[in-house]
């Protein structure tokens, strides 16, 4: 007898019984469905109103906390979005052109040197500044750019750092940028 008809026999036995265990596991997932489909009917009618209550619970505390944790996002964008472009407004002045600034430097000391008798400059502006007034230089200080002009006693500063000019613009611009922003 050849190999052949061997596995083919095997073959066909272990298909068989496949089959058999198959067929079986299907009458056993039907008994078991229909039990528990049984089951469920009977705790269905006490426990129906009970958890549709509870759904209806959870559903409205969900609800709320979603509300709640969207307006709290759109609190923290409608602050951070000002600080953002706060940010970007800085970065854009500390990286000024070398003309654009000698344009800034000049319209203010133009219009402020008036009003004091010493100017002050960060350090890379100093030869500019030197150079676009007839005020005492006395010293730099730390900022982007921009200056300080006091009177001779140092009782009155004008701060006209850029920063300063930023900050208080900003100030008085928040309601309005915020309205741009978020209508």
């Amino acid at each position: 007898m050849g190999l052949e008809p061997v596995i083919n026999d095997i073959m066909d036995a272990s298909n068989k019984e496949v089959n058999r265990i198959n067929s079986e596991a299907d009458r056993e997932v039907a008994r078991i469905l229909d039990e528990a489909r049984q089951t469920a009917k009977k705790l269905r009618g006490d426990r129906l109103v009970k958890v549709e209550e509870d759904i209806e619970n959870l559903r409205k505390q969900e609800l709320s906390s979603a509300k709640l944790d969207v307006k709290r996002i759109i609190l923290n964008v409608k602050k951070e979005m000002p600080d953002e472009v706060y940010d970007k407004a800085l970065n854009s002045l500390s990286q000024l052109p070398p003309s654009k600034n000698e344009e800034y430097l000049k319209t203010i000391l133009k219009g402020e040197e008036k009003n004091g008798t010493k100017v002050y400059s960060n350090k890379d502006s100093e030869t500019l500044v030197k150079k676009l007034t007839s005020l005492e230089y006395a010293g730099n200080i730390d900022c982007i750019g921009g200056v300080i002009i006091e009177n001779e006693d140092g009782t009155v500063r004008l701060d006209y750092t850029y920063e300063s000019i930023l900050k208080e613009v900003n100030e008085r611009s928040l309601k309005e940028i915020s309205d741009i922003l978020f209508g």
